[in-house]
């Protein structure tokens, strides 16, 4: 990684595309995204999905690029018309956009010149002063302008993106969290469970229902960047649930 922040690292993704907010495709790049940053320190605060509209993109680029230290963008940088995302961030940032040698060459690698047509040189278009991102599957590029990193909306493509951004971001300290099964209803560790909550703001700590067999069940996440604090409201909530069972 590029350098360890003092302090918490923080990030949001933009989806980008109509075919995620018709339904037509079910997005897959957000929970991969959450849990990659998650795990090498940077947290993910935010997440939005707008359609293939510049002022809309233009709008929320410039709105979460400003609220935190990265914006992971995902969708609208293919050969169609409606991909319009390097445009609605040329825009947005003030700079303007034309055809990269540099991005020409990377297709190259993969499409022969004759084919290289109009459609397919639109993926060379880069936001001027962008820096671009290797696309080891398909050879078009993504780019960096700023602290605003925008990938392909396909997840191959956008794994294979973030893999190569990855060493140059800067993190924080990694979030730490333990899985306490409560063998009970969400409601009824509710007051118990808040106690311990109020006794320590500085540890998040969130129940999360679920089935089984025919039955309600809660998992109690803990979550610190502090691994002391994380133990001992572990325990304390360990030793809640054990006391509630006992009581039963």
């Amino acid at each position: 990684m590029a350098a360890a922040a003092q302090g918490p690292v923080t990030a949001a993704v933009l989806v980008i595309g109509d075919e995620i907010l018709s339904g037509r495709t079910k997005d897959k790049n957000i929970g991969y995204i959450a849990d990659y940053l998650t795990a090498i320190g940077i947290d993910l605060r935010e997440v939005r999905v707008v359609p293939d509209v510049e002022e809309e993109i233009v709008a929320a680029v410039n709105a979460l690029r400003a609220r935190y230290d990265y914006l992971f963008t995902t969708g609208g940088i293919g050969p169609t018309h409606d991909d319009i995302t390097a445009d609605s961030v040329a825009k947005a940032f003030g700079v303007g956009i034309g055809e990269d040698p540099r991005a020409i060459a990377m297709l190259l690698e993969r499409i022969r010149p004759e084919d290289l047509n109009e459609a397919r040189r639109r993926m060379a278009r880069i936001p001027h002063g962008a820096e671009l991102i290797a696309n080891p599957v398909s050879k078009a590029p993504g780019f960096r302008i700023g602290n605003v990193i925008v990938m392909a909306g396909v997840p191959a493509i956008m794994q294979a993106m973030l893999d190569e951004v990855a060493p140059t971001l800067s993190t924080g300290r990694r979030m730490l969290s333990a899985t306490i099964r409560a063998d009970a209803k969400e409601g009824d560790i509710a007051a118990p469970l808040k106690a311990i909550a109020d006794a320590h703001p500085d540890v998040s700590i969130g129940s999360y229902p679920f089935s089984e067999d025919g039955r309600f069940n809660t998992n109690i996440v803990v979550r610190s960047r502090d691994a002391a604090r994380l133990e001992a409201v572990r325990a304390a909530v360990a030793e809640m649930v054990a006391r509630l069972h006992a009581a039963s």
